[in-house]
C-alpha cells in the first residue's frame, strides 16, 4: 500500500475509534443522568389497615376488618376469605409503580383516569387514608396508568400489580362452608353408613377414636379428613341453581359435625345417582355442589380411621428391645451402642429389627384371633415413658397381633411377620477387625 493511503487509513481509523469512544461515554452519561422512575405509591402498616374501599363506576365493596376479623361490609354483609383479606392488605400495604408517565399531567383523559375503572381507598385505624386510581391499560396492555388521588403523577402499575389488587365480591367472599379454626378443632363426630365415629384430642394433642368405643386413631387420616373439610367450599363461579333440589332428592351419605372453642358446625353430604355430590351447612345459608375428591374424603368408615401400626414409637430412637423369638433376648442402647448384656452388638443388624418394628401393620383388623405364640417384642422409648409390647400368633397361615392394652386384634401378611422374625434372629456381634497385613 501508499503511503497515502496509509495516512488516510490512519486518519479514518482514529476518527472511527474517537467516535466509539464519544458514544460510550454518552450512553455511559445518559444512564447515570436517567432518573429513578419507580415511585411509591402507598407506605401503610399492615396492622393499621381499617377499611378498604373498591369502587368500579357506581359499585362499590367494602372490606372492614372488626376484631382483627376481616368482613365484608357491603353491598351485602358477608365474611371475608381470611387468607385473600390478608393478601390484599399486604399488597396494598406497599405499592409501587413500576415507571412515571408524567410528573405533573394537565389532563387526565387520555389515560382513563377522569373515570377510573377501579378506585381503592384505604382507611387506617388513625383516621388516614390512602387512595390509588387505575385507568385504562398501557399501547402494549403490559400494564395500567394510575395515580395517587389528589397527585398529578400519572405513573403505571405492572398487570401483576393491578391483578393483586382487582378483587370482586366473590374473590373477596369467604366460600368455606365450615369456618371453623382448623388448628382448634378439638372433635370431630363423622356419621356415614355405618356406625358414627367420634375423635378427640387426648392430653398430647395426639386424635383419638372415641366412639363407638376407644381405639388408637390414625392421626394422618384424620388429618387428612381435616383438609377435605377445610376443601369443601361454595362454587360461586358456576352456581347450580337447582342444587338445593338435587340435595334433597339424593341419599345422604356423611354428616360431620365439627367442634372448636367457638361451638360446633355441621356438614350435611349428599351424593346424586351421576356421582355427583352436594353439600348444606350449618355455618351459611344454602346448598352448593362440591368437588368429588371432598365427598369421596368424607364417605368413609371406622376402619379407615383406625391405626394400623403395631407401634407409636415413631422416629424416635427406641433405648430398649426385648424379643421373645426362638429364645428371649434383651438389648439395651448405651451411648451410640446397642449391647446385649456385656456384649457389644453390631449397630445395623439391631437398626433393621428397629426399622422392621416401626413399619409392622396389619392389613386389616379381625373379629378375633388366637393360635400359638411365635413372636413378642417389647420396644421402650421416649426416655423410658412408653413401653409398648406386641405378641403375634400364628393360626394354620394367618397371622394375628395385639398390643398390651389394646382389644384390637390385627391381622398381618406373612412377608410381614417373616421380616421382623428375620432382622430378629439377624442380631449378631460386630464383625472383628481385619488383621493388619505383615510388610
Amino acid at each position: 500500500m501508499k503511503p497515502k493511503g496509509l495516512l488516510i487509513a490512519a486518519v479514518l481509523l482514529a476518527v472511527l475509534g474517537g467516535l466509539w469512544w464519544w458514544s460510550g461515554r454518552k450512553q455511559e452519561a445518559d444512564i447515570k443522568k436517567s432518573p429513578d422512575t419507580t415511585v411509591k405509591l402507598l407506605t401503610i402498616p399492615e396492622d393499621q389497615f381499617q377499611e378498604i374501599r373498591f369502587k368500579r363506576g357506581v359499585e362499590t365493596l367494602v372490606l372492614r376488618r372488626d376484631n382483627g376479623k376481616w368482613r365484608i361490609a357491603g353491598p351485602q354483609p358477608y365474611p371475608a376469605d381470611p387468607d385473600t383479606a390478608r393478601s390484599m392488605v399486604t399488597s396494598l400495604s406497599s405499592v409501587t409503580a413500576e415507571t412515571t408517565i408524567e410528573d405533573k399531567a394537565a389532563d387526565f383523559g387520555p389515560y382513563g383516569l377522569n373515570s377510573p375503572a377501579l378506585d381503592i381507598a384505604v382507611l387506617t385505624k388513625d383516621g388516614k387514608t390512602g387512595e390509588i386510581q387505575v385507568g385504562d391499560a398501557t399501547p402494549t396492555s403490559s400494564g395500567y396508568y394510575a395515580r395517587v388521588a389528589g397527585s398529578p403523577r400519572v405513573v403505571t402499575l405492572s398487570s401483576y400489580v393491578k391483578g393483586s389488587l382487582d378483587k370482586s365480591l366473590n374473590d373477596l367472599r369467604d366460600k368455606r362452608l365450615l369456618t371453623v379454626e382448623q388448628d382448634k378443632i378439638a372433635r370431630i363426630q363423622l356419621q356415614t353408613t355405618g356406625p358414627a365415629v367420634e375423635f378427640g384430642r387426648n392430653g398430647e394433642s395426639e386424635w383419638q377414636i372415641l366412639q363407638p368405643r376407644p381405639l388408637r386413631a390414625d392421626g394422618g387420616q384424620i388429618d387428612s379428613l381435616i383438609f377435605k373439610l377445610r376443601d369443601a367450599k361454595m362454587d360461586l363461579a358456576n352456581p347450580d341453581p337447582d342444587a338445593a333440589k338435587k340435595f334433597a332428592a339424593a341419599p345422604r351419605v356423611a354428616t360431620v359435625t365439627v367442634t372448636d372453642s367457638n361451638g360446633s358446625q355441621t356438614l350435611e353430604v349428599h351424593q346424586d345417582k351421576d356421582k355427583t355430590y352436594y353439600a348444606k351447612s350449618s355455618a351459611v345459608d344454602g346448598v352448593y355442589k362440591i368437588a368429588a375428591d371432598v365427598g369421596d374424603g368424607l364417605n368413609k368408615g371406622l376402619d379407615d380411621f383406625r391405626n394400623k401400626k403395631l407401634f407409636d414409637f415413631g422416629f424416635s430412637d427406641p433405648g430398649k428391645l426385648e424379643i421373645v423369638n426362638n429364645g428371649s433376648f434383651a438389648y439395651t442402647k448405651s451411648g451410640d451402642k446397642w449391647m446385649s448384656g456385656a456384649k457389644t452388638m453390631d449397630n445395623s443388624t439391631v437398626q433393621t429389627l428397629i426399622d422392621r418394628l416401626r413399619d409392622l401393620a396389619a392389613d386389616k383388623f379381625a373379629d378375633k384371633g388366637g393360635g400359638k405364640t411365635v413372636f413378642e417384642a417389647t420396644v421402650t422409648s421416649n426416655s423410658g415413658k412408653r413401653v409398648e409390647k406386641v405378641t403375634i400368633a400364628a393360626q394354620g397361615d394367618r397371622y394375628f397381633a395385639q398390643r398390651d392394652g389394646d382389644s384390637s386384634i390385627y391381622e398381618l401378611s406373612a412377608k410381614s411377620v417373616d421380616d421382623v422374625r428375620s432382622a430378629a434372629g439377624g442380631i449378631r456381634e460386630p464383625e472383628p477387625p481385619a488383621a493388619a497385613k505383615k510388610k
